[in-house]
């Protein structure tokens, strides 16, 4: 007597896991966020200071050395 052939079960995919958004997590992803923000803001606002600073340090050496080169030019 002939057997059918055995049927093979179909391998299923895993199922994806399911993100439940609970509101402690929301509340953390909120407060984490608005830290990221807050500290790329201050960096941001550090640097645009440091480079106001280096060019008022910048103008302010310009002019001191410009009213030296005049002052030798007139030979005083």
């Amino acid at each position: 007597m002939v057997q059918p052939p055995a049927v093979m079960p179909i391998p299923q995919a895993p199922a994806r896991p399911v993100v439940q958004l609970t509101p402690g997590s929301v509340a953390t992803v909120v407060v984490g966020g608005t830290a990221v923000v807050l500290v790329v803001g201050v960096v941001l606002v550090s640097l645009l200071l440091a480079v106001a600073i280096t060019a008022a340090s910048v103008a302010v050496v310009a002019v001191a050395a410009r009213a030296i080169l005049n002052d030798s030019r007139k030979g005083r």
